[in-house]
């Protein structure tokens, strides 16, 4: 009995002695600079989400925080690099829709795993998508444009950003909700999609306010419907695709952060209580919107079950439509 209470205790302090540490880890952090890595290219939607909370958290801890663009790939490169950094808290990544949700299901094989090699910190902001058309098109209405497409099966063009990129999948789950069937005419990027729309080239896009709202404001396209929960203030007067009957289709582009799998809790808590007040600020709020989105800041749980029910969303719109990429 005296040599097993000797061994209990023994085991107690060992386990105290290794706790130690991380608590006055977290209670120090941060004392060194942050790196966020970003997926994508300097200027889009994620880079000005990132930097603008990045800001904040600089001038809130006096530690720089670093953005680090590690473009390619579908963004698995950067995602990829964060899944296999140390986790301390120091090294964090812009999380997206793409990496996390898309590519699982369209590379043959990922150098890592959304779930299980990444832990969430918070959702940020959504960008929700808007249908749009031509003004050539004979629609005014989603149901009227449906039935033109059901008149004509493919004779529909239907121009995205690129193969199983966000709009492609728009217009994949569009197509199953509705019983269509269009053309998808790809292009690189979503920029080349809005000349494309304008002369003609393509009908109809499912995309990003960013590119779109503009063009819908100035009466060169028109919109259909938001592909979102409820109404745009960007454009307040144009139906959501519940509204017009196509409750399932929702739709963007989402941002938020993610830091490697075991980091502690004490500091996943720390960065999402400063995050979620920097982005629940006036400015960051019209920051954000400045780029079409809609903040968010989830909680970490709150952002792990968005994620789970992506990855069953899409996963069967993937698998549907058989998208694939090398």
């Amino acid at each position: 009995m005296r040599l097993c209470i000797t061994s209990c205790i023994a085991v107690a302090m060992t386990l105290s002695s290794l706790a130690v540490p991380a608590q006055d880890s977290a209670a120090n952090y941060p004392n060194k600079p942050i790196r966020i890595v970003l997926t994508f290219p300097p200027g889009g939607p994620s880079d000005i989400i990132a930097r603008a909370v990045g800001q904040k958290l600089s001038e809130v801890w006096g530690q720089p925080v670093v953005i680090d663009n590690r473009a390619g790939a579908g963004g698995n490169i950067g995602m990829d690099l964060v899944a296999k950094a140390p986790p301390d808290g120091y090294t964090l990544v812009g999380s997206s829709f793409g990496p996390l949700v898309i590519s699982p299901f369209v590379y043959a094989k990922l150098p890592y795993d959304p779930v299980k090699d990444l832990t969430p910190i918070t959702l940020a902001a959504a960008s929700w998508f808007f249908l749009v058309v031509h003004p050539s098109v004979p629609a005014t209405t989603v149901k009227e444009l449906i039935a033109l497409a059901k008149a004509k099966p493919g004779a529909i063009l239907f121009a995205s950003s690129g193969n199983a990129s966000p709009s492609h999948l728009a217009g994949a789950l569009l197509q199953t909700a509705a019983g269509i069937t269009l053309t998808h005419v790809p292009y690189k990027g979503g920029a080349p999609v809005v000349p494309a729309l304008l002369s003609g080239e393509a009908q109809i896009a499912i995309e990003s306010p960013s590119v779109l709202v503009p063009q819908v404001k100035a009466g060169k396209l028109r919109a259909l419907a938001a592909a979102r929960p409820d109404r745009s203030p960007l454009l307040p007067g144009v139906p959501t695709m519940k509204e017009a009957g196509l409750p399932t289709v929702e739709v963007g582009s989402w941002y938020g952060f993610h830091a490697p799998a075991g980091t502690s809790k004490p500091t996943i808590d720390k960065l999402h209580a400063e995050m979620t007040r920097a982005m629940k600020t006036p400015e960051l709020r019209e920051r954000f919107a400045g780029v079409g989105a809609d903040t968010v800041a989830s909680t970490p749980a709150q952002f792990s079950a968005f994620i789970d029910a992506e990855l069953k969303k899409w996963g069967q719109v993937i698998r549907a439509a058989g998208v694939k990429l090398e």
